[in-house]
């Protein structure tokens, strides 16, 4: 099938949508499902029509400026307009290439956000804590909600790890790339010579799963409870409110603790197990496509060192490619959008290019 048959597909197919939904009963399940497509579909058909509508004007032009009697002042306005929509017409071929690019099912879901402390002791754990703020404040300034799920404190104030469910428009499509090890080289507050150390966190974005994007059996989970204990490992509450869910197929562990009732730290634990399941799923199916798509961005391997955080020097540098900003202040007061724009444009770019 030839790319003009493929657009002719999706032009019937979104004119199809609008007929069907034109007599179906609003509000029913299939209603809302073909809604979703018809507003999927409605920027590409959008951008096919305009496309067709200029190579239509252009060919017009042609045969108007091909009339040997034609009027001189004709000839020269429709010169003038076949200019204007010929240097038009890149943007709009290029307009549609990316939105005929693949892209990931996942980008429109919400997100469960991870961060650890890795290497480094309480300096580590400190820094987790200052990106866990900064995706907060980077939250805020997008409108999303950020609601904490669990977290492990140190007594002086850092986060051992710290997650959050992550909820609003774009939100997976923006975040994920923020996953794999963060690198922060700065002299710690306890550090009496001054000496410059390196500690790390890790950053975990899992696309939010539903119960129907994964299907869990309760005869795979252990469920334990136990009392919930505060930083120094002193217990907070008097009755065994903290859940332990092990999902026994694939080893995946999740505790949650920070509420009193029990009931809500099992909700707030399913949540994030359903996210961690479903990230594998789509972890498997990655690899599946890695060796069609060498991709620098997007992968998802949280073994890699993505970024560095320089204090002495007030820059953030992203090494997966290559981007170093001088504003560190502003990015950890919640400023990423430069760093996210040019990653999304990188991927995008590896997309289009894949065969």
């Amino acid at each position: 099938m030839n790319l003009d048959d493929k657009l002719d597909d999706v032009i019937a197919r979104h004119e199809r949508l609008a007929r069907e939904l034109a007599r179906d009963n609003v509000g029913s399940e299939e209603y809302i499902r073909l809604s979703k497509e018809y507003a999927e579909l409605a920027p590409l058909a959008a951008a096919i029509a305009e496309q067709r509508k200029v190579r239509h004007e252009l060919h017009d032009l042609r045969a108007m400026m091909a009339e040997s009697e034609a009027d001189p002042e004709m000839r020269a306005l429709a010169e003038s307009e076949y200019r204007t929509l010929d240097a038009a017409l890149p943007d709009l071929e290029r307009k549609l290439q990316v939105l005929l690019t693949p892209t990931d099912p996942a980008d429109a879901k919400n997100a469960i956000l991870e961060v650890r402390a890795g290497t480094g002791g309480d300096e580590a754990a400190l820094f987790a804590a200052e990106l866990y703020r900064m995706y907060q404040r980077y939250a805020e300034t997008h409108g999303w909600r950020f609601e904490p799920l669990s977290a492990s404190e140190i007594s002086i104030g850092g986060y051992k790890e710290a997650i959050a469910s992550v909820a609003g428009r774009n939100v997976f499509s923006r975040l994920k790339f923020e996953s794999g090890v963060h690198r922060v080289q700065r002299v710690p507050e306890t550090e009496s010579s001054g000496r410059i150390h390196t500690s790390a966190a890790t950053v975990a974005v899992l696309a939010e799963a539903e119960e129907v994007d994964v299907r869990i059996d309760e005869k795979d989970l252990r469920i334990d409870t136990y009392r919930s204990q505060g930083a120094g490992g002193q217990h907070v509450n008097t009755t065994d409110s903290a859940v332990r869910i092990t999902h026994l197929p694939s080893r995946t562990v999740v505790t949650c603790q920070d509420e009193k009732s029990q009931h809500k730290n099992k909700a707030k634990a399913m949540k994030i197990l359903r996210a961690r399941l479903f990230e594998l799923e789509r972890t498997e199916r990655e690899a599946a496509l890695a060796a069609e798509r060498k991709s620098k961005v997007g992968t998802g391997d949280r073994s890699q060192r993505i970024r560095t955080y320089n204090f002495p020097q007030g820059r953030v540098t992203d090494h997966r490619i290559g981007l170093t900003l001088h504003k560190l202040p502003q990015v950890l007061a919640g400023d990423l959008d430069e760093l996210i724009d040019a990653l999304m444009a990188e991927d995008q770019a590896a997309r289009m290019a894949a065969p």
